[in-house]
């Protein structure tokens, strides 16, 4: 019987994707990451969810304490980044360094497993003509989730299994209900789990990071207004800068060396390139010239036509067919071949 270890937040996904392989034969085993203390689907809340769920498939659950990795890798990740002006993107550098990458390590090291599971909607092929395992959108669009995986290596993807790519969201909540399983209902996760245990993103910043209070500018260095820290506020935000203009103003540079928030016109918060930093090649080899493709600058951007220019440094440059606007650094640039992720990296600052 194949062993596969399942990762369990507590939520409806997850749940459904051990009790699919549980069916299916597998030998499941239920792994639950602690990551913080307090309320949200990672922490107290979902490790009693988890547990309900393997007691009612009848299979065993573990509990692994990783919050150490998490105040390291994403907590003070997170922090470092908004106290220089950029917006680090947590959920892709969480999948390896927090969740996967330990994951694997301990299903093969602990349990004898060299297979894990999650609730991702993505999905994971072979291709035999380039030997690699290939990333790709799940079939539910509006639900997939491969944005926040590019950052997978070969040796995680082969050793992942998704169990949900090929559904949409309305079969997992019936096939849930069709199991009976507790979590059938449960509602789902609307932010980030910092998010939903702090309350919010600026609560969260306001534990670590104290106000510094600095000045809001246009273009030219007049001052707007003011602000009381860099880290509140984000490229592109136009909502809660506090000025009255003739016209909308939005956030188009952070300058963290000079505490101050620049603001300007839509015209002025668009570019037509950017650079990339640790790419990781995902379905293809890295190229050695130009490619096309289609990029998502962030979550729910629609994809947009890239041409993806290799550079001497392992970076790469995107050129945008038409300019884009708030491209914020920090953040993830993934692209695609229709629905095939064939790298991603980090946004930065020009």
């Amino acid at each position: 019987m194949k062993k596969v270890v399942v990762g369990l937040s507590g939520g409806v996904d997850s749940s459904v994707a051990a009790a699919m392989l549980h069916n299916q034969g597998y030998d499941v085993i239920g792994l639950t990451l602690w990551l913080m203390k307090g309320k949200g689907q990672c922490c107290s809340e979902g490790m009693i969810d988890a547990a309900d769920i393997c007691e009612q498939l009848g299979i065993p659950h573990e509990i692994v304490d990783i919050r150490d990795v998490f105040q390291t890798e994403i907590i003070d990740f997170l922090v470092t980044g908004y106290s220089v002006g950029i917006t680090p993107l947590p959920c892709s550098q969480c999948n390896k360094t927090v969740k996967f990458g330990p994951m694997v390590e301990y299903a093969r090291e602990k349990l004898a497993a060299d297979k894990i599971a999650t609730g991702h909607y993505a999905q994971i092929r072979y291709d035999d003509t380039t030997n690699r395992y290939q990333l790709l959108r799940a079939v539910d669009r509006n639900k997939d989730q491969s944005y926040f995986l590019y950052d997978l290596s070969q040796d995680l993807l082969g050793a992942t299994i998704f169990p949900l790519g090929e559904l949409n969201k309305t079969d997992t909540r019936r096939i849930a209900t069709e199991y009976n399983l507790k979590t059938a209902d449960k509602p789902e996760s609307q932010d980030l789990c910092l998010v939903e245990s702090n309350g919010s993103m600026r609560a969260f910043l306001d534990k670590y990071l104290a106000p510094k209070p600095g000045d809001i500018v246009d273009t030219t260095g007049k001052v707007l207004g003011q602000h009381d820290g860099v880290h509140h506020y984000t490229i592109g935000q136009r909502k809660g800068l506090g000025i009255a203009a003739a016209e909308p103003l939005y956030v188009i540079e952070l300058d963290a060396a000079n505490n101050k928030v620049v603001v300007g016109d839509r015209t002025k918060g668009t570019q037509s390139e950017c650079t990339i930093n640790r790419i990781n090649w995902v379905s293809i080899a890295e190229p050695v010239a130009p490619i096309r493709a289609e990029v998502q600058i962030r979550y729910r951007s629609q994809p947009v036509p890239v041409t993806v220019i290799p550079l001497p440094d392992s970076r790469v440059r995107l050129v945008f067919d038409e300019p884009q606007f708030s491209i914020t650094p920090g953040q993830a640039a993934v692209w695609y071949d229709e629905d095939t992720v064939l790298g991603g990296g980090i946004i930065e600052q020009s």
